[in-house]
């Protein structure tokens, strides 16, 4: 009688301590999806943040670029002249502001092809591939009968029928990534090892497409103040003249006189190079928020907008002509 009490108690038990086992393994399991869930949306709190932070940059920067345009006082400009990029510090966070006018980037579809493949391999990609994702980029571009068009169809052809060449003028930029060879890398850019002090290595970053050719490019002269250097190599100059120029104009944007007489003296073409142009500039921002103790957040949210600047007279100043939720920035 006895003995039968002891089997049944340590049977109830056992029972208990599966039962405290199973509920506590439930309990993990809960806090553990209730713990990433409470991650995930401060998370996504954190991105929607920045992109407002970012958003409010693009905004602040396009109103004070025109302001320091057409303000009568030179010395009270809100952007300094030829400034590229500058950062913003607001109560919530930082937001870093880039200048990418189109005058310094190649049209899409009036650069030559040579050209096309100089800034391709200035962008770091081997020669061959260089020269072939220059001609995919003409033949796409090009319109049906021409001489040498069709070369890269069969090529499409074995993708799918979403992904025919139009073999008319790139209506926006973002084409070029169906075009044969252009990878995302090429297209936006990345960061390359490169030699570090100490034998070491180190990653530096690289640019792309999109930062080089646009489809309100300029066709003729590119603006030396602001003009990749890829797009530097790609109109003719040496390695040794883009090197210089980029140099010189960190110390103060050049006026006409000075690209010509600066780049005649490091041997250079002025020819292809000229100062500011045309009113059209993509505003890029990335925002960063400030963290309760003083830090900066490691997400980055960055937007960008590709703004015009109407003559004077017009309705509206400011034109956007195209907006990016979501950008890439090196």
């Amino acid at each position: 009688m006895r003995t039968s009490s002891r089997r049944r108690a340590g049977s109830a038990l056992l029972a208990v301590l599966w039962l405290s086992a199973a509920l506590a393994a439930i309990a993990f399991s809960l806090s553990s999806t209730v713990k990433g869930e409470i991650e995930r949306t401060a998370t996504a709190s954190d991105g929607l943040r920045a992109y407002y932070l970012a958003t409010g940059g693009v905004y602040r920067a396009m109103i004070e670029l025109l302001w320091s345009v057409t303000g009568t006082d030179p010395n009270k400009r809100m952007i300094p002249k030829g400034a590229t990029e500058f950062t913003y510090t607001f109560p919530s966070g930082q937001v870093r502001i880039e200048f990418l006018p189109e005058a310094g980037k190649l049209d899409v579809n009036h650069a030559k092809v040579e050209e096309i493949a100089r800034l391709v391999l200035a962008l770091g990609v081997e020669p061959g591939r260089a020269q072939e994702v220059a001609a995919a980029i003409d033949d796409w571009r090009r319109a049906p009968g021409q001489e040498g068009v069709g070369q890269f169809d069969q090529y499409y052809l074995g993708l799918g029928s979403s992904f025919r060449p139009r073999h008319a003028s790139i209506e926006e930029i973002e084409e070029l990534l169906a075009v044969k060879g252009v990878t995302p890398d090429i297209f936006f850019g990345t960061y390359m090892p490169t030699p570090g002090a100490g034998g070491g290595t180190r990653l530096e970053a690289r640019g792309g497409l999109i930062d080089c050719l646009s489809v309100y490019g300029t066709s003729d002269r590119v603006d030396a103040n602001t003009a990749p250097p890829a797009v530097l190599s790609a109109v003719g100059l040496s390695p040794f003249a883009v090197s210089a120029l980029v140099e010189r104009r960190k110390v103060t944007p050049l006026t006409e006189k000075d690209v010509t007489d600066f780049v005649v003296s490091i041997g250079g073409d002025p020819g292809r190079l000229r100062v500011e142009g045309i009113s059209m500039v993509t505003i890029r921002a990335t925002a960063r928020l400030t963290l309760p103790d003083g830090k900066l957040s490691d997400l980055k949210r960055t937007v960008a907008a590709v703004v015009k600047y109407m003559p004077t007279g017009a309705d509206f100043p400011v034109h956007i002509v195209r907006w990016y939720d979501t950008a890439w920035s090196l």
